[in-house]
């Protein structure tokens, strides 16, 4: 595996001894019959620096304006012979793309799947994913219906922020290691995470746990971590949304979000992380389509700045690594330039990388329009392209471009790999309240009876499941319900009427934010469950699987303990800490206001 720890250092562009040693050992992989004659190729044993400046002067403009234009394409199996192949097949046949951002998919076909792309393209191409809980956030495998059967997959993690509430940078490396490995064994090299983003604003709808923390000292220490372990393995690390996307109440994916902090507290708080990480040789930055005055006044979304991308991100912060805007099919952007001038605006801004353009020819026309309009150079998009290609020739991808499909069942999903998400999960439980002492609950012959609440949306569909199943394993005799998130009225009382019977009531919340939700608040059925609840009984435990503000939303609730996502990982760990199987250690790396603060948490011991 290459490292690419060497490829940059504090933002400066420097030949990794190993990976040089593997260009100059090597030779180009792959197909290269369409455009042999445009000599994009070039001899293999020329050393990095001289086979880049050979094919930047070989390649037509257009066909190095396409190496910054990356197409989004799923990871889900397509045969050859179907339309969607032909579709993705011509973006790197007709188009000639630099690069994708894959998304979800099963680990076999997505290795599959990038391999055949790779085999289409004269020079390799580069593959990016959002990995911020592990490979397994998009290679997961999916659950087969109507027996909700688990398929299998990629190493799932919690949340980033059980790493700020466990506030471990060894466990944050071990993570970015596993998702390094995993990833470079399905043929992804860039991965974008992790997200450096202070979550400072409670009612932010897109971030939330995303986040280490909303304390910028330890995210930096987490980021700077993760930045190694991912970087140290052999894949490069994106440091996401630059300058800081934690304080605002608006989700970019739906409109322009504002972040109206000064400059001072910008530089205090939102800017710390991406400084450490920066100091620690993350090898890209992700931007943030949101707009900041304190920085730039003139309304534009920060990916679409100079003020921002240029002068203080690469100028005053030094930083000389590649530059991804966000996907560039997002209101934040589009909304108010369209997709033409947005993709002009951020070139010229300093991006690298056009992520995900809804039209991928008209992204490259635009690029070529904004030459000829004298918005910026040709000098200005081949200095793009080098960073590109530079790191194509040292990540080892001349020598081999593809991967062995044989190896992935080796390393993907692997069981040391799982007991570490797990490690991560079991230390990551927070209990930020408890004055009846509710926690843990009794098992054995002494055990109460418990009325387990799932309170999810239907496409949840693990919602419980890991959950009642360890209570179940250890004793815990258990009802389980489950209310349905999606129903805005539901009809509670028939399980109200059953909740007298029950010693203790656990009310499991799954209810989580994402691109598509634009308040960060639980339906108000969620409220109206609570209080029904407890207007029933005192013995309620709320446990958040979704939103860590969940307590927000049902303030009465005496018992609050937190597990950093829905995945089994975390079900297990919180049943494990309710049980008193593992030790409750973690404290809040956020406050809840005003009801907990920064650091809330109670311990208790293994039993």
């Amino acid at each position: 595996m290459v490292s690419v720890a060497g490829v940059v250092r504090r933002g400066r562009t420097i030949a990794s001894g190993l990976a040089m040693a593997m260009v100059l050992a090597g030779c180009s992989s792959g197909s290269t019959p369409s455009r042999v004659e445009t000599g994009a190729t070039a001899p293999a044993g020329l050393s990095g620096a001289a086979w880049v400046d050979s094919i930047i002067r070989a390649m037509p403009l257009r066909d190095r304006v396409a190496q910054l234009v990356w197409p989004w394409v799923l990871g889900d199996y397509v045969p050859e012979g179907s339309a969607e192949w032909a579709r993705i097949s011509r973006l790197v046949t007709e188009q000639h793309v630099g690069g994708f951002i894959v998304s979800v998919g099963g680990p076999i076909d997505i290795a599959a799947k990038l391999n055949a792309l790779q085999g289409l393209s004269d020079l390799p191409l580069l593959v990016s994913a959002d990995l911020e809980t592990g490979v397994g956030f998009r290679a997961r495998g999916g659950t087969f219906l109507p027996n909700v059967i688990e398929l299998g997959g990629a190493t799932s993690f919690p949340w980033q922020m059980a790493l700020g509430a466990a506030r471990d940078t060894a466990l944050a490396y071990g993570m970015a290691r596993v998702t390094a490995l995993e990833a470079r064994a399905l043929g992804i090299h860039v991965v974008f995470g992790p997200v450096l983003d202070v979550n400072n604003n409670p009612a932010n709808p897109v971030i939330g746990a995303r986040s280490y923390s909303e304390d910028p000292l330890l995210t930096a220490r987490l980021g700077a971590s993760f930045v190694r372990g991912l970087q140290d393995n052999g894949v490069l690390a994106t440091g996401k949304h630059f300058p800081g996307h934690g304080d605002t109440e608006t989700n970019s994916h739906l409109a322009l979000a504002t972040v109206n902090a000064s400059r001072s507290r910008l530089d205090s708080v939102e800017l710390v992380p991406f400084r450490a990480a920066v100091r620690a040789g993350v090898g890209a930055i992700m931007t943030f389509h949101g707009f900041l005055p304190a920085l730039d006044s003139s309304g534009v979304p920060a990916t679409l700045s100079p003020m921002v991308m240029t002068d203080l991100l690469r100028r005053e912060m030094g930083f000389d690594g590649l530059l991804f805007t966000d996907a560039m099919d997002m209101a934040g952007v589009i909304d108010r330039f369209g997709p033409v001038e947005a993709a002009k605006r951020a070139i010229a801004a300093g991006n690298d990388v056009l992520l995900m353009p809804a039209d991928i020819a008209g992204a490259i026309d635009a690029v070529l329009a904004g030459i000829a309009e004298g918005r910026f150079t040709e000098a200005r998009v081949n200095a793009s392209v080098r960073r590109l290609l530079l790191l194509k020739d040292r990540l080892g991808l001349r020598r081999e471009r593809t991967v062995r499909l044989e190896r992935v069942r080796a390393v993907v999903g692997d069981s040391a790999h799982v007991a570490l998400a797990q490690t991560i999960a079991d230390r990551a439980v927070v209990l930020g309240r408890d004055p009846g002492s509710l926690v843990p609950v009794a098992t054995g012959p002494r055990a109460r009876r418990v009325r387990s609440v799932t309170y999810a949306r239907r496409a949840e569909l693990g919602a419980g499941t890991a959950f009642n199943a360890e209570l179940r394993r250890v004793g815990v005799p258990l009802s389980a319900t489950y209310v349905n998130a999606d129903d805005s009225l539901p009809n509670l009382t028939p399980f109200l009427s059953t909740v007298d019977s029950a010693d203790v009531v656990v009310v499991g919340s799954y209810v989580n934010i994402s691109s598509t939700t634009a308040s960060a608040g639980a339906p108000p059925a969620f409220a109206e469950l609570m209080q029904g609840v407890r207007a029933r009984t005192s013995r309620v435990i709320l446990v958040a699987f979704g939103s860590p503000y969940a307590l927000l939303q049902a303030p009465e609730v005496p018992t609050y303990l937190v597990s950093w996502g829905g995945l089994a990982a975390s079900q297990r760990a919180a049943a494990r800490g309710l049980t008193g199987e593992i030790a409750i250690t973690a404290t809040l790396p956020i406050s809840i206001p005003p009801l907990l603060a920064i650091g809330a948490g109670e311990s208790r011991p293994k039993r």
